[in-house]
């Protein structure tokens, strides 16, 4: 296999290529021949490779944790980070496990009583922090909805890229349009003076909304998604709007896995998969993302998770290829060379 479309540095990005297509982890394989390679996903061979995904050492530790009903056992609840079983069907996703598993159907009941639970359909006025939390449901301040819509977001993406089928994401899809702000985004912040939507709160829900218009073609989806993106698109995906400067340090460091944080790879990732990759405000974002590129791919330069094969807060099963600046690591080059291919760089 090559590269079709020659780049300055055009061999160094081919050399990349083909280590990542020797990996001992079938999900980077699979990654590059469908995210580079335009392979067909339901082809004989790429099923093989998801076979292995299924078996692989990391997907077995991941889901070591369920009980006899096929459930994921968690100490508080299925959101308990980095371990609960939210984020276990997360990595399961993003690790492209074969869709249509019927035995992760537990951990999806698991997950959809919990995000939708009555709690999310109650709402009432709050003046001031304190108010949030004198009452069970959603606030609403200076006509805001104040949610963590992280949450709903992610669940709608990854349970709709396992293959699990269910009516209720059109209840989570409607969720979330429900609360989203007149700027296109969410946030869940109690100060009654916070106007922007935040970026970690609406990547997700960005990323969940323009899987389900692509599977569902609901044209009322095709508006929020829209809305949503421009979130990102109108700060060129990390520079303050009025300022020009870089709105948090974090988000111009990379990191594997990112969870619910933001950083410019995981906006670009997601802009891609919307169809907004070649929107020209990604240019910066994109320009930055080529300057990280070490001699063997790209780096996770911070992490936002330690390993522990017990259960502890911010704590993952498995290790998701080390973390240094000068290092390159497997997940997040894949997720580069993805990024870079949609928009036309490779």
């Amino acid at each position: 296999m090559s590269v079709k479309h020659l780049t300055p540095n055009s061999d160094h990005i081919s050399r990349i290529i083909s280590n990542l297509l020797n990996s001992a982890e079938p999900s980077i394989r699979f990654k590059i021949l469908v995210n580079v390679f335009d392979e067909d996903p339901l082809s004989l061979k790429l099923k093989k490779i998801r076979e292995e995904i299924r078996n692989s050492p990391r997907v077995k530790t991941l889901l070591s944790s369920r009980n006899t009903k096929g459930e994921i056992v968690s100490k508080r609840n299925v959101y308990d980070k980095w371990q609960g079983a939210h984020w276990i069907m997360s990595s399961l996703a993003e690790l492209c496990y074969p869709p249509g598993d019927e035995s992760l159907i537990p951990v999806k009941e698991q997950i959809l009583n919990f995000w939708l639970d009555d709690f999310y359909f109650r709402e009432f006025e709050a003046a001031k922090h304190t108010d949030c939390y004198k009452h069970e449901g959603v606030p609403i301040m200076q006509g805001r909805y104040r949610r963590c819509a992280s949450q709903q977001g992610n669940a709608l993406y990854f349970l709709q890229q396992l293959g699990l089928e269910d009516e209720r994401f059109d209840v989570l899809a409607e969720r979330l349009m429900h609360w989203q702000w007149d700027d296109g985004g969410w946030n869940c912040d109690k100060n009654p003076t916070a106007t922007n939507s935040s970026f970690m709160e609406s990547l997700l829900p960005l990323r969940g909304l323009a899987l389900y218009h692509q599977l569902s073609k609901r044209r009322s989806t095709k508006n929020a998604v829209i809305r949503a993106a421009e979130i990102f698109l109108k700060r060129e995906l990390y520079l303050g709007k009025r300022s020009g400067k870089i709105i948090h340090p974090e988000f111009i460091n990379l990191h594997y896995p990112l969870y619910w944080h933001y950083d410019i790879l995981g906006g670009l990732k997601v802009l891609a998969e919307a169809g907004f990759i070649n929107d020209k405000r990604c240019s910066k974002a994109l320009d930055l993302l080529e300057s990280k590129r070490l001699n063997g791919g790209w780096p996770a330069e911070k992490s936002y998770y330690k390993v522990s094969k017990v259960m502890e807060h911010g704590a993952d099963y498995v290790d998701w290829g080390g973390t240094g600046k000068k290092k390159a690591n497997g997940w997040v080059t894949a997720d580069a060379l993805y990024v870079l291919k949609k928009s036309g760089r490779i």
